[in-house]
């Protein structure tokens, strides 16, 4: 049998970064956490966390939390089902997702809000590209994320959200200075551009898609969606922005579409892992609510 509270120690770790949070988390000392971690490894034979600022967890330490995470949330249906045997002020659960950041920019944050001000949990919400939130589910990382796989990772269940619609939006003054004689793949290929990290192929689908071939763009590297947005609107590049975020600027006439009419649908999924869960049932029909009532159809 594994022991438990060791386990709860090294989840603490892991969540809070370090030995001597974990232990104020717990109310225990920082000694005992580390004894009982250290207990941990020698008793599944390897390291569970590589010691640093912040303490991260080893392949097999996240699969031990992502074990943890899982009896929570049975424990919290089994309190439900036996309100006799949960204790006296219950730890909220620790309810881990992965979401894209312009979704967590536009409708997920208000969503996931909604569902944390009245459900016993605790939202440890990570941010990745919507091309790779998907591996944070087959790592065992999360147990949600918003995804732009529609195939479901091992273990997991998926549902389709919506479409977010992608706008590639600059000031008129940058269109003017760089594209004075229309987009084409010349002028692309000298306009600098936006992208929020190196995971980021938007721009360059977007430019595929309206070249028929790979160009080689010049880029800003932002990796925050609001940064984004105030980046485009000081003339420092043109990026593929959320319709959402933009709408205001569109119509003020701050922002201006490169090309008219060359919009970019990315679809997304909700992907949960298969526990039976109250609370992920109850955040699913949230974040279904949600997509329903600000992304596009797919």
């Amino acid at each position: 049998m594994l022991d438990y509270a060791a386990l709860n120690a090294l989840a603490a770790v892991v969540r809070e970064g370090s030995f001597d949070r974990a232990a104020r988390a717990l109310h225990v000392t920082p000694s005992a956490i580390s004894q009982r971690v250290r207990l941990l490894e020698e008793r599944v034979g390897c390291a569970l966390v590589v010691r640093g600022q912040p303490c991260l967890p080893t392949d097999t330490g996240r699969r031990m939390c992502q074990h943890m995470d899982r009896v929570r949330l049975l424990e919290h249906e089994l309190h439900d089902a036996l309100p006799a045997l949960a204790p006296e002020g219950a730890a909220r659960v620790n309810l881990p997702v992965a979401v894209n950041a312009d979704s967590l920019a536009t409708w997920f944050a208000p969503a996931v809000a909604a569902f944390a001000a009245q459900a016993p949990v605790l939202m440890s919400v990570s941010v990745d590209d919507q091309d790779h939130t998907a591996e944070w589910l087959r790592t065992g990382a999360v147990l949600a994320a918003v995804t732009g796989h529609a195939r479901p990772a091992t273990g997991c269940n998926s549902q389709p959200l919506g479409a977010m619609r992608y706008l590639a939006a600059a000031t008129p003054a940058f269109v003017a200075r760089f594209f004075p004689d229309g987009v084409g793949a010349g002028s692309l290929a000298h306009a600098p551009s936006l992208v929020f990290n190196t995971k980021d192929e938007l721009q360059a689908r977007w430019v595929r898609r309206l070249c028929h071939r790979h160009v080689e763009l010049p880029r800003h590297t932002l990796p925050s969606s609001q940064a984004f947005v105030t980046a485009a609107l000081a003339g420092m590049g043109w990026g593929l922005q959320p319709e959402a975020l933009i709408a205001p600027h569109l119509a003020d006439g701050s922002l201006v579409e490169l090309v008219p009419g060359q919009a970019l649908d990315v679809p997304l999924h909700w992907q949960t892992a298969r526990a039976t869960s109250g609370l992920l049932d109850g955040l699913t029909r949230q974040m279904l609510a949600a997509a329903r009532d600000h992304l596009r159809p797919l």
